[in-house]
């Protein structure tokens, strides 16, 4: 295997044929990039990931003063959930991904920020499916049923309307995020990402729900096609001990 382009797992998953792969790019001075696929769309690189971030400092920055538990729906390549231990107020984090491929990788040390993830006691892998996870009463972890958080920070489908799986249509209605919400503190905050523009009719489900809902336009530069891209950052606030909203 060349030392320019090696794969480093392939896995047979429920979702499809999972890869990991790790390679230069001659074109940014053969800077290595980690890429994963499933099977033949790109889920995430290395050399994007500047929104996966902003989720986290959007989400998190929206939260007041104290010591926040915190939610990370997709593991991914581990940026978001790096970004959310770098904010102190973090008391613990729960990492919640549905293919234990991709949590092996992190435990492995096969991509970057493994280590660094696995080293803080802050941090905790759960292999789940986010989606029924949230559709239950038991919540996001396993170990204390019915918890609630401050935040909750997904990235797991390419946007509201482009999924991973059909199934998970439901969690972006109002009755599916309601369900998330119970799984909130008062005022606590729930953060997307989406590869998509603003969408007005998930806002509109957003705002059925939650006291306050707004979409954040996350610029980053795009060296493979020499100008910026962009991708959008929706921010939830749950009400502050204010009654269930009521579907609109």
């Amino acid at each position: 295997m060349s030392r320019d382009f090696e794969e480093l797992d392939f896995r047979a998953t429920p979702l499809g044929e999972l890869t990991l792969r790790r390679r230069r790019v001659a074109a940014l001075d053969g800077q290595e990039v980690f890429e994963v696929k499933l099977g033949d769309a790109y889920l995430m690189s290395s050399m994007f990931h500047e929104v996966e971030v902003a989720l986290a400092d959007l989400g998190l920055g929206a939260l007041g003063a104290g010591e926040w538990d915190v939610v990370v729906g997709g593991l991914g390549l581990g940026y978001t959930a790096v970004a959310a231990l770098a904010h102190a107020a973090v008391r613990s984090l729960v990492v919640v991904d549905a293919l234990d491929a991709v949590i092996d990788w992190h435990q492995r040390g096969l991509v970057p920020l493994g280590e660094k993830l696995t080293a803080d006691p802050r941090c905790r892998f759960v292999h789940g499916d986010f989606f029924a996870l949230s559709a239950s009463a038991g919540g996001f972890d396993p170990t204390q049923p019915s918890r609630r958080f401050h935040a909750v920070l997904l990235d797991i489908d390419h946007s509201p309307s482009n999924l991973l799986h059909p199934r998970h249509h439901a969690f972006y209605e109002p009755a599916g995020l309601r369900a998330l919400a119970a799984h909130l503190h008062h005022g606590g905050v729930f953060a997307l990402w989406s590869d998509d523009p603003p969408d007005d009719t998930f806002l509109q489900s957003l705002s059925a729900v939650f006291a306050t809902a707004e979409a954040h336009v996350v610029t980053f530069p795009n060296p493979l096609l020499d100008r910026e891209s962009a991708s959008t950052v929706y921010l939830a606030r749950k009400a502050a001990g204010a009654l269930p909203v009521r579907d609109r």
